[in-house]
């Protein structure tokens, strides 16, 4: 393993799990600036645990994560990230349990010949349109945030920035974009919803 560092906190990397990149360090800058002492976080998708070790060490959080693939729950929890193994949500039981909900998805748009073999493929597949997983994270986060809890989505310019913030405004959420950065082919965004549990659209959250 190669441990790195940023602001304060040791990563430990594995390389058969995706490496902290561009989009992880926004996140995590983004994470810290909207979490509050006292917070019940949770990480959805941690890989590494990168975002999470940052944001643990320049805050104090209640922080946990899930993970799907088992090589990169084993790196997050090396690197003093509370992990369960787990698809999203299929964990918890629905119920207002968190302040605040963390998502680096895989968002590129991915036919059937770009996947990659084994668990890696978690990390990158975000399916033809980039909103797999994406929309499928959208639909069911509401079940799972207190009243005025807020989600934090890294998401690319390639996604479909405004198909995603209309799905989220559908689901009872008041959304803003809080952090950008320009990067070769892309711009990665994260989105930020409030969640204001108002009356959601059916038909939006289908399409």
């Amino acid at each position: 393993m190669v441990t790195i560092t940023y602001r304060n906190a040791n990563i430990n990397l594995d390389e058969q799990v995706y490496d902290p990149a561009e989009d992880s360090y926004l996140l995590a800058d983004v994470a810290i600036d909207n979490a509050k002492k006292g917070m019940k976080v949770l990480e959805v998708g941690a890989g590494t645990g990168f975002v999470s070790a940052v944001l643990q060490e320049n805050v104090d959080v209640d922080l946990i994560a899930t993970e799907i693939s088992p090589i990169a729950a084993t790196c997050a929890r090396s690197s003093g990230v509370e992990v369960i193994r787990a698809d999203m949500f299929n964990c918890f039981k629905p119920g207002p349990m968190f302040d605040l909900i963390l998502f680096n998805p895989p968002y590129l748009p991915t036919s059937e010949d770009e996947k990659v073999p084994g668990w890696l493929n978690y990390a990158f597949d975000g399916g033809a349109d980039g909103r797999d997983s994406v929309n499928r994270f959208i639909d069911e986060v509401p079940g799972h945030l207190t009243r005025n809890g807020i989600v934090l989505i890294l998401i690319s310019s390639l996604t479909g920035i405004e198909q995603v913030k209309e799905r989220m405004e559908a689901c009872g959420f008041e959304v803003d974009t809080c952090g950008s950065d320009n990067c070769f082919f892309e711009e990665l965004i994260v989105v930020k919803g409030t969640f204001l549990a108002q009356k959601l659209d059916p038909a939006k959250t289908r399409s």
